[in-house]
């Protein structure tokens, strides 16, 4: 039995995962949905096994699982639409969900399965295991090329100009609750963790432009009756979006691998 694979957002991320899985046996990927159908339809071409780019409403209920590639802005009626229709969903938007932390409550008890990838960052494991003691602090340092951080709402709403920045430089030091509007196409790693962690309001996130960097850094330090961890990750962006890290995308295979793996085994 495949499981069916509905793929929400046709960008970097949406078209790493379907490529991942076109030509797997335990996978079919039977619907694509974008607002710009453009890009369904290019992804749609180049894949082995065409899907159908259907709307939304009808890739949900025709997937058995369904994967957000989309953006921030769009999770919650993704998320809303698949409760209403107990499918289950994977979000690689993570940011999205620190505003709409009731739906997740609502899933859990609908019992619709929310997948939630590593992301861009190591240590999740390690902070799940933490979080069962006392933790006194999380912080996230995310250092990223200038050209990464280009467009972002925070950088355009203070007027910062990336190009006269000609050394490391912090741009924003504030919680996941504000990094995330501040930044929402490049912080989602930071969701990840409070999600895994100690919450959104506690969880402090510092972002740092780097003219010199052509890797998206993430250090993670975490602090608490269990003792200290500290974890650098080194992300080489998205070929097809700087925005992006090229971990991040392949956490999304992973997860889905491990679905599958999970279904096979009963769990």
């Amino acid at each position: 039995m495949q499981l069916k694979i509905g793929i929400i957002g046709c960008g970097a991320i949406g078209t790493i995962l379907a490529n991942s899985f076109d030509k797997d046996e335990d996978i079919n990927v039977i619907a694509l949905n974008d607002v710009e159908e453009q890009k369904a339809q290019e992804l749609c071409s180049s894949l082995t096994h065409t899907p159908k780019i259907t709307p939304l409403e009808e890739l949900i209920t025709s997937s058995d699982l369904v994967i957000e590639t989309s953006s921030k802005n769009a999770v919650r009626q993704i998320l809303d639409s698949c409760i209403k229709k107990h499918t289950d969903i994977l979000i690689m938007s993570v940011g999205g969900l620190i505003d709409n932390m009731d739906l997740l409550e609502l899933a859990k008890k609908e019992k619709v399965n929310v997948h939630i990838p590593s992301g861009a960052v190591a240590g999740i494991d390690a902070l799940k295991a933490a979080n069962n003691c006392n933790i006194d602090s999380v912080t996230l340092t995310t250092t990223k090329p200038v050209g990464g951080l280009k467009d972002a709402p925070y950088i355009v709403e203070n007027n910062i100009d990336l190009n006269k920045i000609s050394e490391k430089t912090v741009v924003f030091e504030g919680n996941v609750f504000d990094a995330v509007s501040a930044f929402p196409k490049n912080i989602n790693v930071s969701a990840t963790i409070c999600l895994a962690g100690i919450g959104p309001s506690k969880t402090k996130v510092k972002i740092i432009a780097d003219p010199n960097s052509k890797v998206n850094c993430h250090e993670l330090k975490i602090t608490g009756d269990f003792g200290e961890i500290t974890t650098i990750t080194k992300n080489i962006p998205c070929p097809d979006n700087p925005k992006t890290s090229y971990l991040a995308a392949l956490s999304g295979i992973a997860k889905i691998k491990e679905i599958i793996k999970n279904i096979k085994i009963g769990t």
